[in-house]
């Protein structure tokens, strides 16, 4: 059985490191209720009732790290000038961005395609915006986070192939 080795790990995570990477956020199903967290499904190719998606700000090589100043929920990291196997992805969203909705899903997208004759600088995209959402790369449900307009929010992921 053929392998995909670790070199080869980095190299496909420098040619996602290139690409046009977008961060969505969404409600989730309906059905789901309470503050817990829902499993996540692989076959999923979009998020469930998407509220917007972000350009992310910040893509970078990471290597793990107790001590790193890079904080995610699977765990510590450092920035790494050398290509790796690990993928950091940020979005800040500003205040505005999905205000008044329950968020309990989050979603990486490539090859997203807005829609021609959206003001130039836009970085925030509502559904009506896209074109063609692309390809949902990475889920994850969360608990309930309630946007309200008196904060920025910070997503931030660490992807490892």
């Amino acid at each position: 059985m053929a392998i995909v080795t670790i070199s080869g790990r980095a190299g496909i995570v420098r040619s996602l490191k290139n690409s046009s990477i977008f961060l969505a956020w969404g409600q989730g199903d309906e059905s789901w209720t309470g503050d817990e967290k829902f499993s996540e499904d692989p076959t999923q190719t979009k998020l469930i009732r998407e509220v917007g998606r972000r350009i992310v700000d910040e893509v970078q090589f990471v290597v793990g790290d107790d001590q790193g100043a890079i904080v995610t929920q699977s765990g510590r990291w450092n920035i790494s000038e050398t290509p790796t196997n690990n993928l950091y992805i940020s979005a800040r969203y500003d205040a505005a961005d999905g205000n008044g909705f329950k968020i309990r899903e989050f979603g990486v997208f490539l090859n997203t395609v807005v829609k021609e004759g959206l003001p130039a600088g836009q970085r925030y995209f509502l559904p009506t915006d896209i074109e063609d959402p692309g390809e949902l790369l990475m889920l994850e449900n969360s608990v309930p986070i309630i946007r309200t307009g008196d904060t920025r929010y910070r997503c931030s992921f660490v992807m490892s192939l």
